[in-house]
């Protein structure tokens, strides 16, 4: 990551994070270079809870008979024992299109997403999840650019 001071390496600072598009590449880039295990969960065109659930299923490649709620998705995100790492990386494209047509389902997404990261924080394993947001979700950074 840029950020002075912020390493991905350091499970204390890991946790979920809104961040551009443009931002994704880096990041999966240095998440890579740690060893960590990174997947991809495009939410571009996701509108609804079972697409969400469908498409976190397949990029995470959960094991059969694995249920596909959200207690499912909170239990897989916190033991993710099929994926053996030093530390996990989810980068989330396109968050806007979930957040926009579900706020709730999005909501619920945050909050099942915090709660892996603080559970793998007390197990001193990073595990970071960037949701892509688009530029004008950033004003300060319009504002900055601009200058």
């Amino acid at each position: 990551m840029s950020a002075p001071g912020v390493t991905l390496l350091d499970p204390q600072q890991a946790g979920v994070f809104f961040v551009l598009d443009e931002d994704l590449a880096p990041l999966e880039a240095a998440a890579r270079a740690t060893g960590f295990a990174v997947r991809r969960v495009d939410l571009r065109a996701c509108r609804d809870k079972a697409t969400l659930l469908d498409r976190f299923a397949d990029a995470l490649g959960t094991p059969d008979g694995q249920g596909r709620n959200w207690d499912a998705l909170s239990d897989q995100l916190r033991d993710l024992g099929w994926l053996p790492a030093p530390g996990y990386v989810l980068l989330l494209p396109a968050a806007a299109d979930l957040r926009d047509a579900d706020e709730a389902g999005f909501d619920t997404l945050l909050d099942i997403l915090d709660e892996a990261a603080v559970d793998w924080q007390a197990r001193d394993v990073p595990f970071w999840a960037f949701l892509a947001l688009p530029d004008a979700d950033f004003p300060e950074q319009a504002d900055a650019t601009a200058r």
